[in-house]
């Protein structure tokens, strides 16, 4: 299969070199309707790569705490993306075949083939399986005429065609299966932009997207005549509020060990001249006015910095003896720290490198950020853990996974 795609491969890369302009209009179309089934043929044999990989938990013996995050990591997928593929697969391998093949003849597109197979399922729960086959055969005839949106509306209704005895209590069936679908595919993804800033995507299920709205929207009104806040700033403004109001509860769990609370790192000249310029414990950079207005209406832990930047000393709290060295191991490490997990710090626990029962100590040149995971796989595996020339830590891969050893490093954290 591998010199298979290899050839696959060259041909399409001579097809990027040629000419479109030189195509008539006729060949435009026609080299248009060949490529996208092309497309969904190698998806058909890249769901197949991803669930043989899945069924071998390849990605766990590899380090990864789950096949969504080695695909992500491996092929630079977002995890409710990978997530959505490796279903897809599953559902291919375990379901109709006549759904995979229409894929593999470029009949129908992925997005289709996920509405198919989505529908399957529900009809196979309410009926049999040989009323869902006849469901399945009808929804691959319409994918010519409609988009997977439209064939996910035709679907909730599609016993009317091939069973209308029992259409109207499957109808609810598919509506409590659009309601599981709903709990499965909720997410909340936070992106670090170069400027600071950081972008929220995401979709809500329902109940989650009644209680949002029941919170923000009573502070997103203008607050009078001359609020010349758009719509969307004034929802920022209300989500802002809601974290404020949170915070200032202090029912939030404890993150690390610590209370919930925000830490700002300044450098010590900074520091001795007068509170200047700083940054969040997650990365983010804070002009001199957010920090004087933090310093008022926030806790503020301040973090001291050398001209290297190495931690020189971490505003302390009474009784938490390890909360300054925790928060100086947020500061560096950002997360669990294992090559290609997004963990952030809060699921993390604070492990020795050199472990403490066989004399190792309790400093920062002797810990690392690693989630409950990685912990555990650190443990029971080869990896071995180092600090790098900079200060940071770098995993060593056993012998099997990488012949030549060579140091690995967790980038997700530091992407900006």
């Amino acid at each position: 299969m591998v010199e298979e795609l290899a050839l696959a491969d060259d041909a399409v890369a001579a097809c990027l070199d040629a000419p479109a302009w030189a195509l008539s209009e006729h060949e435009l179309i026609a080299a248009l309707d060949a490529a996208h089934r092309l497309e969904q043929r190698l998806a058909a044999v890249k769901l197949t790569l991803v669930r043989e990989l899945d069924g071998r938990g390849t990605p766990r013996a590899q380090g990864a705490s789950s096949t969504a995050v080695w695909l992500r990591e491996r092929l630079r997928l977002t995890i409710p993306a990978a997530r959505r593929l490796i279903d897809l697969a599953t559902a291919l391998d375990t379901g109709n075949p006549g759904i995979r093949q229409a894929l593999a003849d470029g009949h129908i597109s992925v997005d289709q083939a996920r509405v198919i197979t989505d529908t399957a399922t529900t009809v196979n729960t309410s009926t049999d399986a040989e009323t869902a086959d006849k469901a399945v055969g009808v929804l691959v005839g319409w994918a010519s005429q409609f988009d997977a949106t439209h064939l996910r509306k035709l679907g909730t209704r599609i016993l009317d065609h091939v069973a209308p005895d029992i259409a109207d209590a499957a109808a609810q069936a598919a509506l409590d299966a659009e309601a599981r679908r709903a709990a499965r595919d909720r997410h909340l993804t936070l992106s670090e932009q170069t400027d600071g800033r950081l972008r929220l995507t995401g979709t809500l299920d329902a109940e989650t997207a009644g209680l949002f709205r029941a919170t923000i929207d009573p502070l997103t009104a203008p607050s009078g005549p001359d609020d010349t806040r758009s719509p969307g700033q004034r929802r920022h403004d209300a989500l802002a509020d809601v974290c404020r109001l949170a915070l200032r509860s202090g029912e939030l769990p404890d993150s690390g060990g610590d209370p919930a609370q925000i830490v700002v790192t300044t450098t010590y000249d900074a520091l001795t001249r007068q509170l200047g310029a700083g940054a969040l414990d997650i990365g983010l950079q804070l002009t001199p006015d957010t920090v004087r207005r933090l310093a008022c209406d926030a806790t503020i832990l301040p973090t001291v910095l050398g001209g290297t930047g190495q931690v020189l000393d971490v505003g302390r709290q009474r009784r938490l003896i390890t909360g300054p060295l925790r928060r100086a191991l947020v500061l560096r490490d950002r997360g669990c720290a294992f090559p290609g997990c997004d963990r952030p710090p809060r699921w993390c626990h604070a492990h020795h490198i050199h472990h403490w029962a066989d004399g190792g100590t309790t400093n920062l040149d002797n810990a690392v950020l690693l989630c409950g995971h990685h912990h555990r796989h650190l443990h029971h595996s080869d990896w071995i853990i180092q600090l790098g020339h900079d200060g940071h830590p770098e995993f060593v891969p056993p012998a099997w996974l990488d012949s030549e050893q060579l140091p690995r490093r967790n980038h997700y954290h530091r992407r900006t």
